[in-house]
Order: C-alpha cells, then sequence, then structure tokens
C-alpha cells in the first residue's frame, strides 16, 4: 500500500500539472521559507553526491580541460602564422 503524503510535502516532480497553481500557493514565500528551501535542496544535493574526503581527482580534471580547450583556442589563433625560414 502506498504511503500518502500531504500535499503540501510533495516534491516538485510528483505533482500533477492540474494541481500545480494549487501547489505553488501553498509554497512559504517568506525569507525563512526560501532560505529552508534552498538549505533542503543543498542538503539533498550534497548527500547524493556522498563525499567522504576531497581529492585531487576533481582538480586534476579541471586542470586537464583548461589545458585541452587553451591548447585548442591557441592552435587556431596561430593557425595563420607561418614560420619563414628567410624573409624578403
Amino acid at each position: 500500500m502506498a504511503s500518502v503524503v500531504p500535499f503540501k510535502e510533495k516534491k516538485l516532480l510528483d505533482v500533477k500539472l492540474r494541481e500545480l497553481s494549487s501547489w505553488i500557493l501553498m509554497r512559504d514565500f517568506i525569507p525563512k521559507g526560501i532560505a529552508g528551501a534552498f538549505q533542503r535542496g543543498y542538503c539533498q544535493y550534497y548527500n547524493k553526491l556522498n563525499m567522504k574526503k576531497g581529492s585531487v581527482a576533481g582538480f586534476s580534471m579541471v586542470l586537464a580541460a583548461y589545458m585541452f580547450f587553451n591548447y585548442d583556442w591557441l592552435k587556431k589563433s596561430l593557425s595563420n602564422f607561418h614560420f619563414k625560414k628567410y624573409e624578403l
């Protein structure tokens, strides 16, 4: 048997299209409510990642992507430059 969740506590993905307007009107739009929504979203995102400790892997991936795009940009900008042995 499916558990019954109060309408106000339903997630946005669980709300039917015809119920969307009433669901939005039930939201708390005071600054405290908005801050709480951001905090819940941050906690859910952080718990989904389930990070125990940091490592060098993330930094090395960003560095590799930067080097690749920088090389690609430099190659395109130097494509018209020709090295000549002798200039006249």
